[in-house]
C-alpha cells in the first residue's frame, strides 16, 4: 500500500537530480521544473557551466559570471551556500580555469569571498609578481590559513614517524630490555632456534638507541617550481617548516627553475617560504642538483628528496651522474613526481626509468604517505611506493 508514494516520490528526486545535472537544455527531457533553492543552485552552475550553447571562441562553452568583481563575489557566495566545501574548492577552479577569472584575485574583496585550498594558493603564487600591494596583505592571509590548516594536519603524524625512525636508526648492541628491538633480535638469533623448548635463544640482542638532542640526520627538499608543480611546492614547503622544528634533523629547501633558490633561513615560516617561490619558467634540475649535492657534508647521514616532473631543460646526462655520485656517496635519494593528492602528473618517463635503474625509483607521493616515506628513507630501508595500478 505504501511502495507508490514512495517509489514516485524517488522518481522525482531522480529527475530533480537529472535536471541539475543536464542543465535545463530543450533536449534534456526531464521536464521537471525547479523552484526556490533549487533554482538558485541551478543558476550558479549555469553561470560557469553554461547550458550547453555553442562553444565561443577561446571558450569551451557559454557561461554567465562575466568579468564583474561583484556578479563574482556574489556568486561564490552563493555556491558557499548551496554546495558542500569539497564542491566549493572544484568549482572555483572551474571557475579560474574555464573563465579566466585569476585576476580578479587581485582584488582583496574577491580574496575574502573565495574557498581558501591548497589549488588557490598556488594560483596566488602563480600571480604574486603582478599582485598590488593593496592586495599583498589579503593574500597573505589566506595562505597562512591554508598553511595553518596543512601543519594542524600533518604535523603530529610527520614528527611522531622521524621520531620512531631516528630512534630505530641509532642501534645499540647492549640495550636496555624496553629498547630491545624484538623482530630483529629475532631476526638475528633464528639460527639459535631450540624445536624442543620451542623457542628462540638470542645470543645477540639489537635494541633503538633513543635519538638524543644532537644532530642525527640532514634533509634537503629540492623543489621543481614550475607552474605545474603549484601543488607539491605548497606541501614540500610546510612539510620542510616541520623538519626544520626538530632539532635532531638539519633541514634544507631549495627551489629551482631555470636558476636556484636556498630559502633555508626563511623555514619558521612557510608562508615566507612560499612567497619567496616563483612558479612558472623552465627546469634545469642538474643545476639544481649541482647546488645540493655542494651542501651535503656528511653524505651517509644525509637524505635528499628531488620533488619534479623531471622534465630536465639541463643536461640529462650530468644530472644522472649526480644522483648515481650522492648514492655511492652513502646518500639516501628520493624522487617524487608530485608530493599532493592528485597522483602523478605528466612525467618524463625516460628520466624516471633511468633514475630507476639508479636505484632511485620516482613515484607519486600523497601528504599523508609522506611521513612514511621519509621515516623509510631514514632507516635506510625500503620505500613504501604506492601501486602505481
Amino acid at each position: 500500500m505504501t511502495t507508490e508514494p514512495v517509489d514516485a516520490e524517488a522518481a522525482q528526486e531522480r529527475l530533480r537530480r537529472w535536471r541539475l545535472v543536464l542543465g535545463g537544455d530543450q533536449a534534456e527531457g526531464t521536464g521537471h521544473a525547479l523552484a526556490g533553492q533549487d533554482a538558485a543552485m541551478d543558476g550558479a552552475l549555469t553561470a560557469l557551466y553554461g547550458r550547453g550553447e555553442a562553444p565561443r571562441k577561446g571558450r569551451e562553452r557559454a557561461a554567465g559570471l562575466g568579468a564583474s568583481a561583484p556578479a563574482v563575489a556574489r556568486w561564490l557566495g552563493d555556491i558557499r551556500a548551496y554546495f558542500p566545501s569539497s564542491v566549493v574548492q572544484v568549482m572555483q577552479r572551474d571557475a579560474i580555469d574555464r573563465l579566466g577569472l585569476a585576476t580578479l584575485l587581485l582584488e582583496p574583496e574577491m580574496l575574502e569571498a573565495v574557498e581558501a585550498d591548497v589549488h588557490l594558493v598556488g594560483t596566488l603564487l602563480s600571480l604574486n609578481k603582478a599582485m598590488p600591494e593593496t592586495t599583498k596583505e589579503s593574500a597573505r592571509a589566506v595562505v597562512r590559513k591554508v598553511v595553518e590548516d596543512l601543519e594542524a594536519r600533518l604535523a603530529g603524524r610527520t614528527r611522531a614517524a622521524l621520531t620512531g625512525a631516528l630512534d630505530r636508526s641509532a642501534r645499540v648492541s647492549r640495550p636496555r630490555h624496553h629498547d630491545i628491538d624484538w623482530n630483529r633480535t629475532i631476526a638475528a638469533n633464528l639460527k639459535h632456534y631450540l624445536p624442543e623448548y620451542r623457542t628462540v635463544v638470542p645470543e645477540r640482542l639489537v635494541g633503538y638507541g633513543r635519538a638524543s638532542r644532537s644532530l642525527k640526520k640532514e634533509v634537503v627538499l629540492c623543489i621543481d617550481q614550475s607552474g605545474s608543480m603549484a601543488a607539491s611546492v605548497v606541501y614540500a614547503s610546510v612539510f620542510g617548516a616541520v623538519l626544520a622544528s626538530m632539532r635532531s634533523i638539519s633541514t634544507r629547501l631549495v627551489v629551482f627553475d631555470t636558476a636556484v633558490a636556498d630559502l633555508t633561513d626563511q623555514l619558521d615560516d612557510p608562508v615566507d617560504v612560499l612567497f619567496g617561490t616563483q612558479l612558472g619558467g623552465g627546469t634545469d634540475i642538474n643545476r639544481a642538483l649541482a647546488y645540493c649535492q655542494s651542501q651535503i657534508t656528511r653524505p651517509a647521514e644525509t637524505v635528499v628528496v628531488l620533488i619534479s616532473d623531471l622534465y630536465e631543460g639541463g643536461v640529462r646526462n650530468e644530472m644522472l651522474k649526480r644522483v648515481a655520485a650522492m648514492k655511492a656517496a652513502g646518500v639516501q635519494f628520493v624522487t617524487l613526481l608530485a608530493l599532493s593528492d592528485e597522483g602523478a602528473p605528466a612525467y618524463d618517463r625516460e628520466h624516471a626509468a633511468a633514475l630507476a635503474e639508479l636505484g632511485a625509483p620516482a613515484f607519486a607521493c600523497t601528504p599523508d604517505l609522506f611521513p612514511e616515506v621519509m621515516a623509510a628513507a631514514i632507516e635506510k630501508r625500503a620505500l613504501p611506493i604506492p601501486d602505481a595500478g
